[in-house]
């Protein structure tokens, strides 16, 4: 399943030529991955309060084209990835028919004390019936 999450860009998200600082889209991959776990029935609070976490652990992004204040763009992101330890997204950032930025996240699932845990079965399976775009 791939989720689409449009955000308009902000002030504070630009440089002072008004450009989107890198470091902004690592924001907008968390807000649109968050957003897919909520619409695939697994709101990360709710898995946050099982005492696991999906820690970022590698992340890769290619930027393609600038955006501005001002500007709408969308957010695309998908499971691409899926073992029982770890998992990964993939994630494209459009504005329009423009691509702006690609790029991917590997979390890996912790228990309560930071420590690597397996994913659980009944959110593999959840996570396992939404995998690939």
């Amino acid at each position: 399943m791939t989720v689409r999450l449009p955000l308009t860009v902000r002030y504070a998200e630009t440089d002072a030529m008004g450009v989107v600082h890198h470091s902004s889209y690592v924001v907008w991959l968390e807000a649109a991955r968050v957003e897919w776990l909520e619409r695939v029935g697994l709101p990360y609070p709710e898995v946050e309060a099982q005492g696991l976490a999906f820690a970022v652990v590698e992340l890769g992004l290619t930027y393609r084209r600038a955006a501005r204040f001002g500007e709408v763009v969308e957010v695309e992101v998908w499971l691409a990835e899926l073992a029982s330890r770890t998992l990964s997204y993939r994630y494209r950032v459009w504005r329009g028919e423009a691509l702006l930025a690609e790029g991917f996240t590997r979390h890996l699932c912790q228990d309560a004390r930071g420590k690597a845990a397996r994913i659980p079965s009944h959110i593999a399976q959840v996570l396992g019936a939404h995998l690939g775009s």
